[in-house]
């Protein structure tokens, strides 16, 4: 939990979520998303600082993060690698509550 002012847009933070390592992104003044943060191709979280030291950007409509150390594309919504579509990392459910982002269970678990 943050004020999501305190998030740059276009640029990751990491964060421990319910004991896991988190990267987080803002887009906009409302959009946030978050994506486990390990890059699967790495096969570790901390060469090149995880997931949320990549470059984000779009293509198309898809908003992605590039992995650091591979520059796999990751769909920032879903956590499903664009280069590879046998790869995913996980997908977060995210809330902006009066300007604090809210960071929930893994996408397509329940709660």
């Amino acid at each position: 939990m943050c004020p999501i002012i305190e998030l740059e847009v276009e640029r990751g933070v990491t964060a421990l979520v319910h004991g896991q390592a988190v990267a987080i992104f803002r887009m906009d003044e409302a959009t946030v998303y978050a994506l486990g943060n390990h890059d699967p191709f790495a096969r570790s979280s901390a060469q090149a600082g995880g997931i949320a030291k990549g470059i984000v950007g779009r293509r198309g409509e898809v908003p992605f993060v590039a992995s650091p150390a591979h520059r796999h594309a990751f769909d920032l919504r879903t956590g499903r690698c664009l280069d590879d579509g046998h790869v995913a990392v996980p997908a977060y459910q995210v809330k902006v509550v009066d300007g604090v982002v809210l960071i929930g269970h893994r996408k397509g678990e329940v709660a």
